[in-house]
């Protein structure tokens, strides 16, 4: 081995362990708030408030997360939250990839200005335009009620699955298609058949993304829900954070449990998840 190729293999073990260690202390900084949040749904209430509180408990109390469930109807709370992000999902996801498909294959006029609209549209956040959701929610008499937050939450995300649809559809060649009406499809049914299956990366990408942004919704939620029995999760453990104390151990605990299925999610998905945001990375 000559003294050039040494050094050039030191230089990239060096590269390898600096990169190795910038990697390990974004994912300490990161990760720190959740381990703090984990060790304080272990502990009392006396330890958590104590002099001496350490951010390690001294005797883990794993009683707490049975404790929320007899506190508060966190089932109730959970299921209205899987209502909530499932249902907005599934009608944007309707909504949008038909409307991203013809973005993606079709020319008509209006089709620039159009695109400039999506932009802008994701430019505002819901809170912005809370006095004219509510007038408009209050109007359909939705104001207290799961089908009102769905409606709201797949409109948000409206633009961004569209956008990011016709991403990975454009990315996706077009004489697949017209082989498949060659044989006789339809453009539907080449649509179904081939263009679906080959963006299913893509598809999951915004899925999942759809699902996290309507999972984590709560100024909305907050201003239109009243009835105890059909707030989401994430208004629902607020019922831990009371006027005169905050019961930090369960309202950890149940922060927990909130953030259980996002991550389950995206264990499950994360195979697609690059293929799906690089696939929708492309110049149109």
């Amino acid at each position: 081995m000559t003294l050039d190729s040494a050094h050039l293999n030191w230089s990239k073990l060096l590269r390898r362990i600096i990169l190795y260690f910038v990697v390990a202390v974004i994912c300490i900084v990161i990760l720190y708030p959740y381990f703090v949040m984990f060790c304080t749904a272990l502990k009392s209430r006396a330890e958590i408030f104590g002099i001496d509180a350490t951010v390690l408990p001294q005797n883990a109390n794993w009683q707490n997360f049975l404790d929320i469930w007899e506190k508060a109807p966190m089932a109730q709370y959970m299921w209205n939250s899987i209502i909530i992000a499932g249902g907005s999902t599934i009608i944007a996801m309707l909504c949008g990839i038909p409307a991203a498909y013809a973005l993606a294959r079709m020319k008509f006029k209006g089709q620039t200005a159009f695109l400039g609209f999506i932009i802008v549209s994701q430019m505002f956040a819901p809170v912005v335009l809370l006095i004219g959701i509510y007038k408009v929610i209050s109007l359909l008499g939705m104001t207290n009620s799961l089908m009102g937050l769905v409606f709201i939450n797949a409109a948000f995300n409206q633009a961004f699955t569209i956008w990011l649809l016709r991403g990975t559809f454009m990315s996706i060649s077009a004489e697949m298609e017209q082989a498949a009406t060659i044989d006789g499809c339809n453009r539907v049914q080449a649509m179904m058949k081939i263009l679906l299956p080959v963006a299913a990366p893509g598809i999951v990408t915004t899925l999942i993304f759809i699902f996290i942004n309507a999972w984590n919704e709560y100024t909305v939620a907050l201003c239109l829900i009243s009835t105890e029995t059909i707030k989401p999760l994430t208004v629902g453990i607020n019922i831990f954070n009371g006027y005169n104390m905050i019961e930090w151990q369960y309202l950890f605990a149940a922060s927990i449990f909130a953030i259980l299925p996002v991550v389950i999610m995206f264990m499950c998905i994360e195979k697609h998840l690059t293929s799906g945001l690089t696939a929708g990375g492309v110049k149109g």
